[in-house]
Order: structure tokens, then sequence, then C-alpha cells
């Protein structure tokens, strides 16, 4: 089996490709070929057992995604988009990526004339308030940032590509990614891994928006899970509502630091400083708090039950379980 992954040199990216080396299969397909696409050329992982080829490449650049799938990849991992706050900041970017660079790639595989598994790494953001309690699957699409509406237009492209039978797609509407390792990038979500990853790691955090703040979130590893997973599902079982919305944490602020608390102790909450942002606060402010994600776990997707979990994870994962003094 041959897999491409665009945005490959991103955080998700890098752990999809740690899973796909360890396991060196999907399901019961072993993985033959691996093609890792992003901005900048992706590593080249180590201990790999299989061909693998990278590629530095701008997908809104007419003829990337051609070449990407002149060989006919079986599932293909559309990770790339530029992040909530860079798009927000920088509009003409944002769609350029998020957008354009979507709309080539499915293009390039319609071309290519095969049938392919598209997973597309959407978002909660293409959900605008005003909000019910919890937000089912079918909740209408009426996004409040340029990123969520660039993938609200892409989650309707995934549909529609399918139904015409250009492709076989699965869209993901991911909950925040939290705890996210390595340095803090431009995503307005960026602060509920930063006031759990740093203090962790002994530094600062800062908190731009009110305790009382509630966002929904799942760690790394179930993020990975839920990629790996809707590989393998049955377009028939999911049938002609392709986009999903998948489970997770639904916490506040105050949540997430009193699991903080409980795990690493008052010292390390102490590392979190308190400097309020309108900008942010409007953009979380826009993001739904909770989701009704029936559907998914019924199609056999899963995530943590509780936010301490999410945050053990990262101790394990990334701090060889280890936290700061």
């Amino acid at each position: 089996m041959h897999v491409l992954i665009t945005g490959a040199a991103g955080m998700i990216g890098r752990k999809l490709i740690e899973r796909l080396v360890r396991d060196g299969r999907i399901g019961e397909r072993a993985v033959a070929q691996l093609t890792l696409q992003d901005i900048v050329e992706p590593s080249k992982p180590a201990g790999v057992r299989f061909a693998v080829t990278t590629r530095a490449g701008d997908l809104s650049v007419p003829g990337e995604a051609a070449a990407l799938v002149a060989d006919a990849p079986d599932v293909i991992f559309h990770l790339a988009a530029v992040v909530s706050g860079e798009a927000e900041a920088d509009f003409e970017k944002g769609y350029r990526v998020n957008l354009d660079g979507t709309r080539l790639l499915l293009e390039a595989v319609r071309m290519r004339k095969y049938n392919p598994r598209v997973i597309y790494a959407s978002s909660a953001a293409v959900f605008g308030a005003p909000f019910p309690e919890a937000i089912p699957d079918d909740f209408h699409l009426t996004p409040l940032t340029s990123y969520g509406t660039a993938k609200a237009i892409g989650e309707l492209l995934l549909s529609d590509y399918t139904r015409r039978g250009f492709l076989d797609g699965i869209g993901l509407r991911f909950p925040t990614v939290c705890v996210r390792p390595g340095k803090p990038n431009k995503a307005a979500s960026g602060f509920f891994s930063g006031i759990i990853r740093e203090p962790l790691a002994g530094e600062d955090a800062v908190l731009p928006v009110p305790d009382t703040t509630r966002h929904t979130h799942a760690s790394p590893r179930a993020a990975v899970n839920f990629l790996v997973h809707a590989a393998l599902l049955d377009g028939a079982a999911v049938g002609p509502r392709r986009n999903l919305t998948m489970p997770g944490v639904s916490v506040t602020v105050a949540g997430q630091i009193e699991a903080l608390r409980k795990i690493a102790g008052d010292r390390v909450v102490s590392r979190i400083k308190r400097k309020p942002d309108a900008i942010v606060a409007r953009i979380v402010g826009s993001w739904p708090e909770r989701f009704d994600t029936r559907r998914a776990r019924e199609l056999g997707f899963v995530a943590e039950t509780d936010f301490a979990e999410i945050i053990r994870i990262h101790i394990e994962d990334e701090l060889q379980g280890k936290i700061a003094n």
C-alpha cells in the first residue's frame, strides 16, 4: 500500500509517520511506500522498512498536487494547513493554502482517475455561535473565522468529490489537540497546550483567556488514532455524510489547571501567568464548547475520558515520565 501524507513536517504528521513506521501497516494492509510532503522537506524517519520519498512543495502551486498523486497513492492523509491564528492574520495566505491547496489536491486525484481513500483534517471551527448545549454532526456550518470557513468549504468539496466517485473521502473535525509538544505555533488555541506544556517543563506560560473558557480536547495520541481508524472505515457504513466530529474531553481552563495541580502540584501551576488578549479571546469564544459525538463513537472513534489522562499521556510520550521542579 502506498500512503501519502501532506503536512508531514507538522506535529500530527510526524506522529502519524512514527505510528506507520512502528506498525508497518494500516489494518491488514502492509505499507510498501510512504510519500511525505510539506512546505519544508520532511525528515526521513529512522528505522523504516519500506520505501520513503520526501518532497518540499506548496500544494497551492499548480502541478505540485499532480506530482504527488502521479503514482496513485492508496491512502492520502491531507493534513497541510495554515493554522487558525495565522489564517486570521493573513487572509490571502490562509485561503491560498487551506482552500486552494485542498481543491488542487482533490482535482489532481480526480484527473488521475482513480479512487483513493482521502482523510481530510478538518476542524470544529467549521461551526459558529450561537450553539446548542452539545453540537451534533449535522449542526449548520456557520464558521466565524477565515480558517473555519476554508475548512467548511473543504468539507463540502470532499463530500461532493466522494459523491461523484472521484475519491473515497472521510473528513475529521478535530477538537483542539492538546498537549502539543515542541514550540508554540500561531494557532489561537495554542495556549491550551502552553499552560500545561511550559509549566511541566519548568517554564512560565501565558493564559490569554478567562478561566471559565470551555473547550474540547484530545491528545496527539488520540488524533493519530483517529487518522488511522479513518483509513480503515467502511465507506458504506459512513454513508453520504462524510464529515465526522471527533470525540474529546470538554473542560474549562480552570478544569485544566486543576488537573495539572493534582498531577504536578501548586509550584508547577504557579508558572501560569494571566495576560488577557482580546483577539485570542474573540477567536476562541467563537468556537463550540461541547459536541455530541455519538456517530463517531458508533463508528469506532475513541478519545480520552478526562483531562488528567491527556496530561499523563503528554508526560509519558514527551517527558519520559519526568516533571520539572
